[in-house]
């Protein structure tokens, strides 16, 4: 029996209580801290009590009557002052491994989100250099993020907005262009060895191109530079299983006239106002700390001017929730954002969030990891690959919460040891698999054979069962919060619940032994934990081997 299963069940015995109105109720199971008190908890019987105008107790008395003949159900005991404590009979316990074995890889989707449109924008970078460790951050837990919410079952589309307009841009092709001639980068230019690569492939493809006029020189170098760099960028994302599906370009807000429409909606919603020769948006309006300027008095468009209008574009598009992953130096884009929403008429509390990550360190032999040959002093995104790999540079990045500081230690993330979290739940997967593989070598079609769930009555086989059991409430935990992290600090506890379980019960026969039920269902059981970790490292982008 799901918690779902069991929530459904408290529901139905609610409606057979007399005089307690318990419709548009949410019947909550929760999993106790201590085992003792059962497989499952409900506070239903409190939420309701003032509703029924009776004592907790006295509800929680009629509501364990009620449930007392349901066949999935063990046990039922009040605790406190009205909390039920469940225990599920053996059989329906255990019936949840032929579920994960049944479903698969959608094993935990829900239907939460299902219907809503959420553009998730995330990393974001110029195209004038490599990835950075900040941006590698957001390329993980934007991606994580993004799986999550789809199993959660919103339509996510994965937005790359490309900052390819402005004078970052110009003093990018400047400072190719100086390379190129062997000149000195100028000041504010942008430096490091990739800079010098890129000016090198440049003269490359077209050694016509020093002989140009100066400006048109420049603006040559710029755009050769910008495609180069910019597929750069989608090669190592890709690399790093990160992929996106739109690549919107600042300019095509420009050319598009984007930026008109935008304008002409927040006009239209009375929150735009000239002053001295500019035009203003009022966003003190919504809490912003001051207006912000869309057009300067000389007729030049801001910045805020295409965030404005890339806003109002995506809700354009159709988008329901737009939500922002950030770097820390841009939490003073949240209010003005969030303003801007409410300026188009939208509701910033629903159609747009704003998520702030923190900043990376990287540590090696005891020593903080900053300089990166290529792209000066950067840490890449590459250089965190060559150094882990992918597997364990994309889990140790999900498996914190993004709004705070992460250090991560090189030395650690290379070890194949269970201080490894990473290490430590892939090689979960290639235990099991294992087991699994001996299992045919030995002719046993477990899947063919008959499950007795009730079997699964050790304490590791039900703690693991409960585990197993709580992915699909992870999974909409993790959506709801937008942290991704919950699934990966998840499937450590049904690593150690597995190992626990296997050190105690022993899956297979020995040579000597007849097979008999119980090992079959333990095969079942293994077989729902392999699932479950897969389907888990699935969200995070991570692979799951089947040996190690």
């Amino acid at each position: 029996m799901t918690p779902e299963a069991l929530a459904a069940a408290i529901s139905d015995a609610l409606a057979e209580v007399p005089d307690v109105p318990s419709d548009g109720v949410e019947v909550k199971v929760e999993r106790p801290k201590n085992r003792d008190h059962g497989d499952y908890a409900t506070n239903v019987a409190l939420v309701l009590a003032k509703r029924a105008g009776m004592p907790p107790r006295d509800l929680a008395t009629k509501i364990v009557a009620a449930l007392a003949g349901n066949p999935g159900i063990a046990a039922l005991d009040i605790a406190g002052p009205g909390f039920i404590n469940i225990t599920l009979a053996a059989d329906a316990a255990g019936e949840i491994a032929r579920t994960i074995v049944e479903q698969g890889s959608t094993y935990g989707t829900i239907d939460a989100l299902f219907g809503t449109a959420v553009n998730l924008e995330f990393i974001s970078a110029n195209p004038t250099g490599p990835l950075h460790l900040g941006h590698t951050r957001w390329a993980a837990v934007g991606d994580a993020m993004a799986r999550v919410l789809a199993a959660a079952g919103a339509e996510v589309t994965r937005e790359f907005y490309v900052n390819d307009r402005g004078v970052q841009m110009d003093k990018f092709g400047l400072s190719l262009e100086a390379s190129a001639l062997g000149e000195q980068v100028p000041e504010g230019g942008y430096q490091g060895e990739y800079i010098h690569e890129l000016a090198a492939q440049i003269v490359a493809d077209d050694p016509a191109i020093v002989d140009l006029p100066e400006g048109e020189r420049m603006v040559a170098f710029r755009e050769a530079g910008y495609a180069l760099q910019l597929q750069q960028q989608k090669d190592v994302l890709d690399n790093f299983r990160t992929h996106f599906d739109v690549w919107y370009s600042e300019r095509s807000l420009h050319e598009t006239g984007a930026v008109d429409r935008g304008m002409a909606k927040l006009r239209e919603q009375g929150h735009v106002f000239e002053h001295e020769g500019a035009v203003w948006l009022r966003t003190t309006d919504f809490d912003d700390d001051k207006d912000r300027v869309l057009i300067k008095a000389d007729g030049e468009l801001t910045y805020f001017a295409s965030d404005t209008a890339y806003y109002v574009d995506k809700r354009d598009r159709g988008f329901d929730i737009c939500i922002y992953l950030l770097g820390a130096d841009h939490h003073g884009y949240v209010n003005r954002l969030r303003a801007v929403a409410a300026c188009a008429g939208d509701n910033p509390d629903y159609n747009i969030e704003i998520l702030i990550g923190q900043l990376v360190k990287m540590f090696k032999g005891g020593e903080e990891v900053r300089l990166s040959k290529r792209a000066g002093a950067i840490v890449t995104l590459e250089d965190l690959v060559d150094e882990v790999g992918v597997d364990a540079a994309r889990y140790t990045l999900i498996r914190y919460p993004a709004d705070s500081p992460l250090t991560m230690d090189l030395d650690l993330l290379v070890q194949r040891t269970n201080e490894n979290p990473v290490y430590y739940v892939q090689y979960a997967h290639a235990r099991i698999s294992s087991v699994l593989r001996n299992a045919a070598d030995l002719g046993i079609d477990w899947r063919a054979l008959d499950f007795d769930p009730g079997l699964l009555t050790h304490e590791r086989e039900s703690a693991l069962l409960g585990v197993l059991a709580e992915f699909p409430r992870i999974i909409a935990t993790a959506a709801e919060l937008r942290e991704p992290h919950r699934v990966s600090r998840y499937l450590e506890e049904v690593a150690t619940a597995y190992h626990k379980f296997y050190d105690s019960c022993r899956v297979l026969p020995r040579a000597d032994e007849e097979l008999e039920p119980l090992h079959i269902a333990r095969l079942w059981l293994c077989a729902a934990a392999r699932q479950v970790v897969a389907n888990g490292l699935e969200l995070c982008g991570v692979s799951a081997p089947e040996r190690m």
